[in-house]
């Protein structure tokens, strides 16, 4: 049976999300969280692969207690069980950091055969961790895959599409693999009543810095984090542009040369 990791991350709406020009810092307070929209569509690959190949999905988020609403909408549509990593000790963690939690912390329930992740998040957009976790769990890595083609248990083998900005690649590679989706053949699932009354009542593992042995917590939040943010600035827009429309082509273009001039 496929063993099947899917990473996802709650992240904050970002189009409702605003800076304090003061202290060049977002203001979270108010802004509704959600599931990042490329992890439900990596989700919908899983799940997938579970229906045609079988197979166990397995969720894993790091963030605050609040996250598990976002594990709790995966578990609506198809996965088995998931684990919050939990912890002020994770806390102003950058990609490198979050990527050693994660997968210290998915190695204590298992190995994988498949791993998928979003493409990027929406509030990061930095495509990094796809990258860092496949070397972490020294898996295969597929970026940028559209379609799960076959899957071939017995020989370890899993043959899959890959877009490029020139066309489609098929790839054979072998398992483990981690795959960054694209969203063209997996849209996002919408749970039914049933997925929804399942997921409500659903047991979320909780895994704190303390639960994972052998933990390097120099590795781990803030002091496992090089990238520093000292602060960050809105972008300037630049000056809006004039519509010159006169009435006609001839008083249009002397109105131009009216502004060309006076600048």
């Amino acid at each position: 049976m496929l063993n099947i990791l899917v990473c996802v991350k709650q992240v904050p709406d970002v189009d409702q999300m605003k800076m304090d020009p003061e202290t060049g810092t977002l203001v979270r307070a108010g802004v509704p969280a959600i599931l990042n929209p490329l992890d439900a569509n990596a989700l919908a690959a899983a799940v997938t692969v579970k229906e045609t190949w079988g197979g166990e999905i397995t969720l894993i988020t790091m963030g605050p207690p609040n996250a598990e609403a976002a594990l709790r909408e995966c578990l609506a549509v198809g996965a088995d069980r998931a684990i919050l990593v939990t912890d002020r000790a994770f806390g102003n963690a950058d990609t490198l950091a979050t990527s050693y939690s994660i997968v210290s912390a998915a190695k204590m329930y298992g190995s994988y055969d498949l791993i998928f992740c979003g493409k990027e998040t929406l509030d990061g957009a930095t495509g990094q961790m796809g990258a860092q976790l496949a070397e972490r769990f020294d898996a295969a890595q597929v970026t940028s895959a559209s379609l799960i083609k076959e899957i071939d248990e017995a020989k370890g083998t899993l043959t899959v599409e890959r877009e490029l900005e020139t066309g489609i690649e098929t790839l054979e590679v072998d398992l483990p693999c981690l795959f960054t989706m694209e969203k063209t053949h997996y849209p996002a699932r919408i749970p039914n009543l049933k997925g929804k009354m399942r997921a409500k009542k659903a047991e979320i593992i909780t895994v704190t810095a303390d639960d994972i042995p052998g933990l390097d917590r120099g590795r781990i939040g803030d002091p496992g984090s090089p990238t520093k943010v000292p602060r960050m600035f809105p972008p300037v827009l630049p000056e809006p542009g004039v519509i010159i429309d006169e009435g006609s082509v001839e008083a249009s273009v002397a109105k131009l040369f009216e502004v060309i001039k006076g600048v």
